[in-house]
């Protein structure tokens, strides 16, 4: 889709059609300044408007099938005028207050038609004019800077950096009129007061304003950005504090500064906290001190224990009702759920999960009738898996806490916390330490916590080893279903991913629903497709089928696979519109991912939707090239800006699988992963299958992968913090009884 030629047309806003003060855009009526004297309608983001004030609009006219021909910008700029008149009646104007014609006149005889560009670049010029006092040069002055409210320069200023709108919006929420002085003064700021702000995005603005290299503020902003960095990359709370120096300073080699005053000062700032040897970034800290002191003291409100009789006479009828008969163990978690506050469940496919927490809800809601009940997940596939399970709405936890993406805070927090009683959190092997706090804190109405999740899976993407926490901590009841109930279709499935549990794996016991095939990785991507192919001959459709892969790059990898099968399921069509993007061609009928949580939208990091329907700006009502993706029946646009949240989802990593579960997986295993094959990713991945897995690669990386435990083992201090608070709750109660 070509774009037409970047025009340019001077004009004066006279009516305001319709704004969006959230996100700048606008649609205008303005008069142009030609000989025409035309009226024409103008679209796209203003940061402000002023009716009756003169713009240069930057872009290119476009037909929009409902409104006509309309002109649709891409950047503006206000011009102050330089003709005689003009500028006569700006200076004689309301914004210049005891300036009238005749002082006007007499400021252009002296300084020419150019008067307004010279003061603007040098005030001083106005003392050239004759009897012209103190209070009317300032008056003057002060009038042509507050004409320039700083808006209009950011939003050219952010196009030359390509920076997004979304950053400008940002930006203007944060800084109001002062946002472009503040970038300028001291672009790294903007990585502690503006959210969605990283290092590289800082440092690009920096370098280009002419920053040196050594500058302290550089140098302590990125000190700051490397501590989480290395968290992030290697999965731990904290970092050491020799390490973190040794790779600031390989980092800034050939830079002269002073670590130690750089260091200092992200101490005394409260960026970074350093305990003993430990440093934390401050989210990390807080995030362990927050649900440490949480646990130790929850329930902040008691729930009335229900009699043994009472009890066992509704769990016996819903054995009944629901055909079912509950063995030792599973009775035994339904019991300790309603004897302790807070009860974590955990066991691999199969074990029964599903079926104790549909008699968890079924129970509390008969023992508690006015009571209320919150099911929340990680993402949206497994909240909607959850509420079919329970019977009971769920939702993931950011859409629960009203997540905020532009300022990355939630609207239920303490002050305005959840109205419930019970909390159950399902797939919690991959909440984060971060997100966890934040839940908690937003929790002190809540009576019961039921924590569920297979301590078996990958831990969350992000810092912290949150569920190995709280089990090893022994604090809490644990529950763990370890007995194979599911004899059907499937069944296979399950007894490989027990058995790569306890490395016991086996492939001549698996008959119907595992298949392994081993062939070189030259031949991975036919085999694939063959695959795929059959399956979809057999009847199945394209989202009932998941090609897994743990790394990007590679033979065997995403890209690849991704391109390959799109060739196959969704070929190009001149009946279907398709967009490049990067090296990705999104086009109508693809099964796509999304890669970031959107909450206004109601879509997560995960989810996994078809592009519908491409529009192009013409025709798009937002004027701009648009992708429209149906997630389960809720439809969301993307335009150029946010291409970058979704991906095709042929093929996912295995990281971006959890959560969901689909009929058939196919999975790659090959030699040139084996950095990343370990027990825990080999396992999710298999798990990720609910009828039938096909593994294809080496069975000598598979076997070698499941052999190791993980890579790292993540450091945190969450369990030694809930340790030190629980023990001192306990002492506290034993001396004021």
């Amino acid at each position: 889709m070509e774009v037409e030629e970047r025009l340019k047309i001077v004009g004066k806003v006279f009516f305001i059609l319709y704004r969006n003060e959230d996100t700048f855009y606008s649609v205008l009526k303005v008069r142009l300044v030609d000989e025409t004297e035309k009226n024409l309608t103008v679209v796209g983001l203003f940061p402000t408007i002023e009716l009756d004030r003169t713009y240069n609009f930057y872009g290119h006219y476009v037909e929009h099938p409902r409104y006509g021909l309309q002109f649709q910008i891409e950047n503006y700029e206000f011009p102050l005028p330089d003709e005689r008149e003009g500028v006569i009646r700006y200076l004689s104007g309301a914004q210049f207050k005891g300036i009238g014609k005749k002082t006007a006149i007499k400021i252009l005889e002296v300084l020419g038609d150019s008067a307004l560009s010279k003061i603007k670049e040098n005030p001083v010029c106005l003392y050239a004019v004759e009897g012209l006092s103190q209070e009317k040069i300032e008056t003057i002055t002060k009038g042509l800077q507050e004409q320039e409210d700083g808006l209009e320069e950011l939003v050219q200023f952010l196009n030359v950096h390509g920076i997004g709108m979304r950053n400008l919006i940002r930006l203007n929420q944060t800084y109001g009129k002062e946002a472009l002085q503040k970038l300028k003064e001291n672009p790294y700021r903007v990585i502690e007061e503006c959210e969605g702000f990283g290092f590289a995005t800082a440092d690009k603005i920096a370098m280009s304003l002419g920053f040196e290299k050594n500058d302290e503020r550089r140098l302590y902003a990125y000190l700051i950005s490397l501590c989480s960095e290395l968290c992030m990359r290697i999965g731990d709370t904290y970092i050491s504090y020799s390490l973190l120096q040794e790779q600031f300073e390989k980092t800034c080699e050939g830079l002269i500064y002073d670590y130690d005053v750089i260091y200092e000062k992200t101490l005394h700032s409260r960026k970074l906290i350093q305990e003993e040897e430990r440093v934390y970034p401050v989210a990390q800290y807080d995030s362990e001190q927050l649900i440490s002191t949480f646990l130790a003291q929850f329930p902040f409100v008691d729930l009335p224990h229900p009699s043994d009789a009472e009890l066992n006479k509704h769990l016996d009828a819903i054995q009944i009702e629901f055909g079912l008969q509950y063995d030792a163990k599973q009775v035994q978690a339904i019991q300790s759920f309603f004897d302790y506050p807070l009860q974590i469940i955990t066991g691999g496919p199969g074990t029964g999960k599903t079926t104790v927490v549909r008699a968890l809800v079924e129970l509390f809601k008969r023992l508690y009738p006015a009571m209320s009940i919150v099911c929340v997940a990680p993402t949206g596939r497994a909240a909607k898996r959850l509420s079919e399970l329970t019977g009971t709405s769920a939702t993931t936890i950011h859409s629960l806490l009203k997540w905020n993406l532009e300022t990355n805070t939630f609207g239920v927090n303490q002050e305005e916390p959840i109205h419930a009683d019970l909390l159950i959190i399902d797939e919690f092997s991959m909440v984060d330490n971060w997100l966890f706090s934040h839940l908690l804190e937003a929790s002190e109405e809540i009576r019961k916590i039921c924590i569920i999740g297979d301590e078996d899976q990958l831990p969350s993407v992000s810092p912290g080893s949150l569920l190995r926490d709280l089990i090893e901590s022994e604090l809490f009841p644990l529950v763990r279903l370890e007995h194979i109930y599911r004899q059907k279709e499937g069944s296979d499935v399950i007894r490989l991913a027990h058995d790569i549990a306890h490395q016991t794996v086996d492939f001549s016991q698996y008959q119907q629903d595992v298949v392994f095939f081993e062939i070189d990785i030259a031949h991975i991507k036919e085999q694939v497709i063959g695959i795929v192919k059959n399956a979809i001959e057999k009847g199945y459709d394209v989202n009932e089928i998941q090609v897994l892969s743990p790394m990007y790059q590679g033979a065997a990898g995403i890209d690849i696979l991704n391109h390959a099968l799109q060739e196959v399921l969704n070929p190009v069509s001149k009946w279907k519109e398709e967009v490049h993007y990067g090296y990705f061609i999104f086009r109508e009928g693809d099964k796509i991912l999304q890669l970031k949580n959107q909450p206004d939208d109601d879509v997560y990091n995960g989810d996994i939707g078809t592009l519908v329907e491409i529009v192009d700006a013409k025709n798009s009502e937002n004027h701009q090239l648009t992708i429209y993706v149906d997630f389960d029946g809720i439809i969301v646009p993307y335009t150029q800006e946010t291409f970058s949240n979704i991906s095709l989802a042929y093929c996912i990593s295995v990281h971006k699988s959890q959560g969901g579960e689909y009929p058939i997986v196919i999975l790659p295993i090959v030699p040139q992963h084996r950095i990343m094959l370990q027990r825990k990713l080999i396992y999710t991945g298999v798990t990720r299958a609910r009828q039938s897995l096909v593994l294809l690669g080496s069975m000598e990386a598979f076997l070698s992968g499941i052999e190791k435990q993980e890579r790292h083992v993540r450091k945190t201090t969450l369990k030694e913090r809930l340790l030190k608070k629980m023990v001192r709750k306990i002492s506290q109660k034993i001396f004021y009884r």
